[in-house]
């Protein structure tokens, strides 16, 4: 089956085409032809999955140019809310129809441009919507569809009385609501009960790690976390590399202990840094002039970066969930990638809730070399070798 098949308009389609796309994914050909009813969707769906063009073809088929706000995508970050912009532009491109992206951080001028311009599709996070609306710049009278991204994350980072603010501000009468979360707790599933009708639930989001990614648990003593982070570094032969952490201060202080060794193509992305140094870690680590990104969930979440050959978990993630979110970001589209998950004795049960999430027993290993202080974790574990770093020659390269 091709976008062809889907019912998608020949703008639209030559838009794809032209990125070079063929076969939809499965959560596409599922809310595509959904979308294109003009039915409410729910789909549970992670990173990777297609998701956005799921939502963006068929809206961008359905509409007409208004020059005023028809369709309205929330987002919980900058950098998602950029990113779904992008796609919105590249899939319209033939459409004439204009996208306004309005995150904070930035000033309020340009923004309010856009929207004066005649944008038919705004993309937003929440509390910068917020203050357009009362700067009179936003209007929400025309919305037709209104579409809510990375659900899950806007309940994590407080953004929910905003949400539901943004949703009354939307007409009820002839809306079509888009409702995409890849987890969907009591919270959650409360507020989609309130705000959508009849919803069709598409379930795509996956409970299984990519059969191209080798992952395991690192057991080492509490006060070693640090140094066998330094020596999984030394000893990989990576191409680039993202290592997850639970807070912005612990970002920060890996990527400064990273350039301690020497390394000083690493960055790190989380929410305290501002706008514009966050774009350009994130571009710089997509065009490989970083080849180690320190980030935080939030931050990274829904991001789409593709070739990274290693993902590191400082810690144990404390939500299971996290755990395929995170190791999703290698072995994407068949690729080969590795996965490292640094285990102390503080976190067992984070990585027995893991393991029971995935229903798979995740191996334990040990660092040859390394010289570890004694903790029960390491009892009858497996001593297997990661991959060393590759000498002579070519420099690095990926497996």
């Amino acid at each position: 089956m091709g976008f062809e098949t889907l019912g998608l308009t020949a703008a639209v389609l030559k838009a794809v085409e032209e990125s070079g796309y063929t076969i939809p994914t499965p959560i596409q050909v599922q809310v595509i032809p959904l979308i294109l009813e003009g039915k409410d969707v729910i789909g549970a769906s992670q990173t990777g999955t297609g998701k956005t063009a799921a939502f963006a073809l068929p809206t961008l088929s359905k509409l007409e140019k208004l020059g005023k706000p028809q369709i309205l995508v929330l987002e919980p970050t900058r950098e998602l809310a950029h990113q779904v912009a992008e796609s919105f532009e590249k899939y319209g491109k033939h459409t004439g129809l204009k996208v306004a992206l309005l995150y904070g951080g930035v000033g309020l001028g340009t923004q309010a441009d856009q929207l004066a311009a005649g944008a038919d599709i705004v993309v937003a996070t929440p509390g910068r919507l917020v203050d357009h609306f009362y700067r009179a710049a936003m209007r929400f009278g025309e919305i037709k569809t209104l579409i809510l991204d990375e659900v899950d994350r806007m309940l994590d980072m407080g953004f929910l009385p905003q949400v539901r603010k943004i949703v009354n501000l939307c007409p009820w009468e002839g809306r079509q609501t888009l409702f995409f979360s890849a987890t969907m707790p009591p919270a959650i599933q409360t507020f989609a009960q309130w705000c959508l009708h009849e919803p069709h639930t598409i379930e795509i989001a996956r409970r299984s790690i990519p059969i191209t990614v080798t992952h395991a648990f690192y057991p080492v003593a509490m006060d070693q976390r640090d140094e066998l982070l330094l020596d999984l570094l030394k000893q990989t032969d990576y191409h680039s590399v993202m290592i997850f952490t639970r807070t912005r201060k612990e970002a920060d202080e890996i990527t400064s202990l990273i350039k301690t060794t020497g390394q000083k193509k690493v960055a790190a992305m989380h929410s305290d840094i501002n706008q514009v140094d966050r774009m350009k870690a994130l571009a710089g680590f997509k065009a490989g002039i970083y080849e180690i990104l320190v980030a935080t969930d939030v931050a990274a979440r829904g991001i789409d970066i593709s070739n990274v050959s290693h993902v590191i978990n400082y810690r144990v993630p404390e939500n299971a969930e996290d755990y395929v979110h995170r190791i999703g970001r290698t072995g994407r589209a068949e690729a080969e990638g590795d996965a490292f998950t640094i285990l102390t004795a503080d976190e067992l049960d984070y990585a027995k809730a893991v393991e029971f999430f995935i229903s798979q027993k995740i191996p334990r290993r040990k660092l040859d070399n390394f010289p570890y202080i004694y903790t029960a974790l390491l009892d009858d574990t497996p001593i297997k070798s990661v991959r060393r770093k590759k000498t002579g020659g070519g420099g690095k390269k990926r497996r």
